[in-house]
């Protein structure tokens, strides 16, 4: 009977096939599983003060976890201070990663992280060792508590004079969360409009979205390196870019919307600059607003198209095709005009592999968007420019919306809940599969085809 059972054994071991999950596989699994679970906390009694369905609890978890900010019902009137607790804790999640609450709390509980566990971890914040990964993790966490504790006490002590100081308490909670993560939810259903010219509203709010856009890594590298010069290409070129686009954005809209008497024109002189900077830069996939998104000029909208569509920096609480990928694609297209076989920015080559990996983010981007573009000019029967404003902003998880997101059909909202999902995780999974590259087995001969 031994023997039989050992000459048996080998093939029940072999008859057994383990699943692996590629890294980009378990990221989604990740942010689907906490979008499950944000669904269900929503749907309890105590979360809504009306009849919230399945398809909205679901819509708002998700708009909640990839930091969009995009809505069905009202954030501030629909859910009870316990629900906008759990959006506010979704956002946390959503806008950090699962990743760097995972690994701080491994690390601090003495837990050991396994080969795969680490090959996942980088792939998730786009570095290249593992060590790089922990301290990162770590940098993050401590380095948001700090900006979202220093925004929240400004925040409190302006709203300290006009409600409670339970409320003001709240509030000050919710929006430092959610401007720091750009997500764009508010507590008002006009966003932050009642504030349009006021200077503390506008500064702190901007400053908490901005500095979560740019990217932890280039605020790692501002502590460590304290000089301009120090700095790395990616931090000068970044920061540069970040601030051209927007002081750029807000004189376009500044001069486009101050004739028009729905936007800027009934607004004093200051409080159209505020309003001009405030929408230039929370494009930026922050998505909050402090004017009528629906009332600007078809320009105005068609520049905003374009700084959603580019987002915020590279491991940042901002989505887009990132602003790096746009100086990529801008510096090739240079390179080109000028007959020159390398990419140069800022005194360095670009790599080849690095302009390819920006041309497919990009293609595959602008194919997404034409494709939800596509179905929803079929399906919701809207304005075309309406439809492609919800798009890119959906994509660009920016949150921003020209009255759209309220009219949308069962299978509209299910197909911004996929491009929001998309846009929040598809960057992520491209860099992975676009990172890496694989062994080339054979040479073909070259050809030349004609472009343009």
């Amino acid at each position: 009977m031994n023997s039989r059972y050992i000459a048996l054994h080998p093939k029940v071991n072999h008859s057994r096939k383990k699943i692996q999950l590629s890294p980009p596989t378990i990221l989604a699994l990740g942010f689907a599983g906490l979008i499950v679970i944000g669904t269900f906390l929503l749907m309890l009694p105590m979360s809504a003060n009306s009849n919230i369905s399945l398809l909205e609890a679901a819509f708002t978890a998700t708009s909640a976890v990839t930091v969009t900010g995009l809505v069905v019902v009202d954030t501030g009137t629909d859910f009870t201070m316990f629900g906008q607790l759990i959006i506010a804790l979704l956002i946390q999640a959503g806008g950090l990663g699962l990743m760097t609450f995972a690994i701080v709390a491994l690390i601090a509980i003495g837990g050991k992280i396994g080969f795969r566990q680490q090959i996942i971890a980088t792939a998730a914040f786009n570095q290249t060792s593992w060590a790089t990964v922990v301290q990162t993790a770590k940098a993050v966490i401590v380095f948001a508590l700090i900006v979202e504790s220093a925004g929240m006490l400004i925040l409190f002590l302006r709203w300290l004079p006009e409600m409670a100081w339970q409320q003001a308490l709240f509030h000050s909670f919710f929006y430092a969360i959610s401007a720091f993560n750009n997500a764009g939810f508010a507590l008002d259903a006009n966003s932050l409009m009642p504030y349009v010219g006021d200077p503390t509203i506008n500064i702190i709010i901007t400053g908490l979205f901005i500095t979560g856009g740019l990217g932890f890594g280039v605020w790692m590298d501002i502590w460590q390196q304290r000089r301009w010069r120090k700095l790395s290409i990616y931090s000068k070129a970044l920061l540069t870019s970040v601030v051209l686009i927007n002081v750029f954005a807000m004189l376009i809209i500044f001069i486009l919307e101050l004739d028009n008497p729905e936007t800027l024109r009934s607004l004093t002189s200051s409080e159209q600059w505020w309003a001009a900077w405030f929408q230039a830069t929370t494009t930026r996939t922050a998505g909050f607003n402090t004017i009528d998104i629906s009332a600007l000029e078809d320009s105005t909208t068609t520049l905003m198209l374009l700084l959603m569509f580019i987002g915020g920096g590279s491991l940042s609480t901002a989505s887009g095709i990132k602003v790096m990928t746009f100086i990529v694609l801008v510096m090739a297209t240079y390179a080109y005009l000028r007959q020159r076989d390398e990419v140069v920015l800022l005194g360095r080559t670009i790599p080849r592999n690095t302009v390819r990996k920006a041309l497919a983010l990009t293609l595959i981007s602008v194919a997404l968007i034409w494709i939800a573009i596509f179905l929803l000019t079929v399906l919701q029967h809207q304005p075309f420019l309406d439809v492609v404003f919800e798009a890119v902003s959906a994509f660009g998880t920016v949150g921003l919306s020209r009255g759209l997101t309220g009219e949308l059909s069962v299978f509209g909202q299910v197909l911004i809940m996929v491009l929001m999902f998309v846009g929040r995780l598809g960057p992520l999974t491209m860099a992975y599969f676009l990172a890496s590259p694989k062994p080339k087995h054979l040479g073909y001969p070259e050809v030349k085809v004609p472009i343009g």
